[in-house]
C-alpha cells in the first residue's frame, strides 16, 4: 500500500492530545533534559528549523515537545517530516541517527520522528525496558537499519507501531504477541525475513496489519481467523507458502485483504455463507500457486468490489455466483487455467469498469447478456479459445467501453467497421495474434482519442494510411509480422502537427515496408522508447538526425538494406540499451562515440561492411565476437588484433 497511511496519519497525530500541553516557566526533568539534548546532538541537519527552538533548560516549551501538566514530564514528541497548517504541508528531513538516549524520557507516550526520510541508526535494543508508557510509536519513512527489538513487546501499551518504509532487517520478534492493545502495525516496505510469529494472532484488538513488500518466509498463521476485528490484513509481496488457513473466513470485519505475490498453495476457501466476511471490499490473491476451482460460494463477498486471482492455476469453471457481487468494479483473472464459457449472470454487474479474462482456456460464444455492462471500460479476453470469427457487433453499443483486448480471439475478416461509430470514444485496441486481412481503413484517423493500436500477427495488406497522422495521442503502434508495404514516412508524422509527440513505441518488423528512413529523428519524436522496423526493405543513409530520439532505449533495424556510415550522432541517445544494426550494408568505421553509449546491453552490428578497429574500451569491449563478425574490414577486441 505504498505511503497510503501516511498522509492520513500525520494530518491527525500532529495535534496535541490529551493531558499534555506547554508547561512554561518551569526547568525540564534533568533526565528529560538529557535525551532530548542528546537526540539533538545526533542530528546535524534539520530543515524544519525545530530543533533550533531546544535553547534553555525549559523543554516543554521546545517545538514538537509536550509535557504532562500534572507531573511536567515530557510525554509526546512530535516531529513529523510533513507539517501541515491550514495554510500548507511541507515536507522536511532530519540528517543525522537515532540516539538510544531518547530513552531516557521513561514517561513519553507518543514518539513521532516518522517521515523525516534522512533519519539513520537502529532502534534502541532497549525500547523495551525504559518506555512503558509509550502509546504510539511513528518511524515510518526513514533509513532505520537492524531488527525490530525483542524488547517492544515489552510496552504493554502500545497501540500503535508504524515502523514502514525503512530498512529494518530480521525477524518478526514474537514478543510481539504481548501487545494486547495494538491496533495498528505497519512493517511494509522493509527487508524484514523469517516467519510470522503464531503469537501475532494474541493481537485481539488489532484493526490494521501490513507487513507488504519484505521476505517473509514459512505459513499464514493457522489461527489468524482469531483477530476478529482486523478491517485491513496486507502481506503481499513477500515469500509466504503453504494453504490459506480455513480460519481466514472469520475475518468479519475486513474489508482489504491483500496475499497477492508470493508463494502460496492449494484450493481457495471462501465463506460458506454471507454472515462470514460481509465487509471485504478488496481481495488480492493473485501471483500465488493457488490451484483448484474458483469457489462457488465466492458470491457470499457480496461487499466485494475488488477482486484479483489473477496467475494461478485455477481451474474449472468461471461460477455464475460471480454475477451475485452487484459492488464489484474490477475483476481480474487472467493467467489461470478456467475454462468453459462466461457466465450470462456477468451481466448483472452494473457497476464493473475493468474485466480481466485472458490467457485461460475460456470459449466462445460470449453471452449477449454482457451488452448490458454498461459501466465497463476495459474488457481483456485476449488469448482464450473463443474463436469469434468476427468481434459482436453490440461491442459498439457499450457506453463506457473504450479499452478493448481481443488478441488470439480467433477474428477474421476485414478490420471491423462498426468500431468507426462506437459510443465510447477508443482509447487501445490490441487485435493481434489474429486473421486479420484486407486494408488498415482510412477512417482509423476518426479515432482521435487512440493511444495504442496493435494490429500484429495478422494479414492486412497495401500500405498504413496518411490518416494516422492526425492521431495526436497515439503513443503505441504495433503492426509487426502483416504483409505491409509502402513507406513509413507516415508513421514519424504522427502529431507532427502538435507542439509535443506522443510516439513512445513502434513496431512495423516482418513487412514489406521500403524507401528510405529520412523521416526519422524529425518533427516531434523526442519520447520514441522502442523502435523496431527489422526485416524490411528499407534503403539509403541513416539519418543524423536519429541522435535527436534521446529517450530511446531500443533501435532495431536489421535485416533491411541500409548502406552508408553509421551517424556519429547515434551517440547523442545514451539511453540506448538495445541497438540492432546486422545484415545491412553500413560501410566505414564504428564512430569513437559509440563508447559513450554506457547503457548499452544488447549489440549487433554483424553481416555489415564495415573497417578499421573497433573503438577501444566499454561497453564495445564486454560484448562477444558475435556482436561484430561478418565485417571483413574490422579488428580489434574482441576480434583478432589490427596488423596496420
Amino acid at each position: 500500500m505504498g505511503t497510503k497511511l501516511s498522509w492520513i496519519l500525520v494530518i491527525l497525530i500532529f495535534i496535541p492530545t490529551g493531558d499534555c500541553k506547554r508547561i512554561v516557566g518551569k526547568e525540564c526533568n534533568s533526565q528529560d533534559l538529557m535525551g532530548l539534548t542528546s537526540f539533538k546532538a545526533a542530528i546535524h541537519v534539520d530543515t524544519s528549523g525545530r530543533l533550533e527552538t531546544w535553547i534553555g533548560r525549559n523543554c516543554c516549551k521546545w517545538n514538537g515537545v509536550y509535557c504532562n501538566n500534572r507531573t511536567g514530564r515530557v510525554a509526546e514528541i512530535r516531529l513529523p517530516g510533513f507539517i501541515s497548517t491550514n495554510d500548507f504541508i511541507a515536507q522536511t528531513q532530519m540528517e543525522g541517527w537515532l540516539s538510544p538516549s531518547i530513552t531516557l524520557l521513561n514517561s513519553l507516550e507518543v514518539l513521532d520522528l516518522g517521515g523525516l526520510i534522512s533519519l539513520t541508526g537502529t532502534i534502541p535494543s532497549s525500547i523495551g525496558f525504559h518506555l512503558p508508557r509509550l502509546r504510539k510509536l511513528y518511524l515510518y519513512t526513514n533509513n532505520l537499519t537492524g531488527p525490530v527489538p525483542e524488547s517492544i513487546g515489552n510496552l504493554s501499551r502500545l497501540e500503535e507501531i508504524h515502523l514502514h518504509e525503512n530498512l529494518l532487517s530480521g525477524s518478526i520478534p514474537a514478543s510481539i504477541g504481548l501487545l494486547q492493545n495494538l491496533q495498528r502495525f505497519l512493517l511494509y516496505s522493509n527487508k524484514l525475513s523469517g516467519p510470522i510469529p503464531e503469537s501475532l494472532t494474541n493481537l485481539t484488538n488489532l484493526v490494521s496489519l501490513d507487513f507488504q513488500g519484505n521476505s517473509l518466509t514459512g505459513h499464514l498463521p493457522e489461527k489468524i481467523g482469531a483477530l476478529q476485528v482486523l478491517e485491513e490484513l496486507d502481506l503481499s509481496d513477500n515469500l509466504l507458502s503453504g494453504k490459506l488457513p480455513l480460519s481466514i473466513t472469520n475475518l468479519t470485519a475486513i474489508s482489504v485483504l491483500y496475499l497477492d505475490t508470493n508463494l502460496l498453495e492449494g484450493e481457495i476457501q471462501f465463506p460458506s455463507s454471507s454472515g462470514e466476511m460481509p465487509l471485504l471490499g478488496f481481495l488480492r490473491l493473485h501471483d500465488n500457486h493457488l490451484t483448484g476451482s474458483i469457489p462457488f460460494n465466492i458470491g457470499n463477498l457480496v461487499s466485494l468490489q475488488r477482486v484479483s486471482l489473477a496467475n494461478n492455476r485455477l481451474e474449472g469453471s468461471i461460477p455464475s455466483t460471480l454475477g451475485n457481487l452487484l459492488e464489484a468494479t474490477e475483476i481480474y483473472l487472467y493467467g489461470n487455467r478456467l475454462s468453459g464459457q462466461i457466465p450470462s449472470s456477468i451481466g448483472r454487474l452494473s457497476q464493473l469498469m475493468l474485466l480481466s479474462i485472458s490467457n485461460n482456456l475460456i470459449e466462445g460464444p460470449l453471452p449477449s447478456e454482457m451488452s448490458s455492462l454498461h459501466n465497463l471500460q476495459t474488457l481483456d479476453l485476449s488469448f482464450n479459445r473463443l474463436n469469434l470469427s468476427s468481434i459482436p457487433k453490440w461491442f459498439g453499443g457499450m457506453p463506457s467501453l473504450c479499452r478493448i483486448f481481443l488478441a488470439g480471439a480467433g477474428i477474421q475478416g476485414d478490420f471491423p467497421e462498426f468500431l468507426r461509430t462506437t459510443l465510447s470514444p477508443l482509447l487501445e485496441l490490441d487485435f493481434s495474434f489474429n486473421h486479420l486481412t484486407g486494408i488498415i481503413p482510412e477512417w482509423l484517423g476518426s479515432l482521435t482519442r487512440l493511444y495504442s493500436l496493435n494490429l500484429s500477427r495478422n494479414s492486412l495488406v497495401s500500405k498504413i494510411p496518411n490518416t494516422v497522422t492526425s492521431l495526436r495521442d497515439l503513443a503505441v503502434v504495433d503492426v509487426h509480422s502483416n504483409k505491409l508495404s509502402g513507406p513509413i514516412d507516415g508513421i514519424f508524422e504522427i502529431g507532427s502537427r502538435f507542439s509535443e509527440g506522443s510516439l513512445t513505441y513502434i513496431d512495423l518488423s516482418d513487412n514489406s515496408f521500403s524507401g528510405e528512413t529520412e523521416q526519422i529523428g524529425t518533427g516531434q519524436q523526442c519520447q520514441i522508447k522502442f523502435l523496431n522496423l527489422s526485416h524490411n526493405y528499407l534503403t539509403g543513409r541513416l539519418p543524423g538526425s536519429i541522435g535527436r530520439l534521446v529517450s530511446m532505449r531500443s533501435l532495431d533495424l536489421s535485416n533491411n538494406k541500409l548502406g552508408f556510415e553509421l551517424p556519429e550522432s547515434l551517440a547523442n541517445v545514451s539511453s540506448l540499451e538495445k541497438l540492432k544494426l546486422q545484415r545491412n550494408r553500413f560501410t566505414g568505421q564504428i564512430p569513437n562515440g559509440f563508447l559513450k553509449l554506457t547503457a548499452l546491453r544488447e549489440l549487433d552490428l554483424s553481416d555489415n561492411l564495415l573497417v578499421g578497429r573497433i573503438p577501444e574500451g566499454r561497453p564495445l569491449s564486454d560484448f562477444p565476437k558475435s556482436s561484430f563478425s561478418g565485417n571483413r574490414g574490422l579488428c580489434g577486441k574482441p576480434l583478432s588484433p589490427c596488423k596496420f
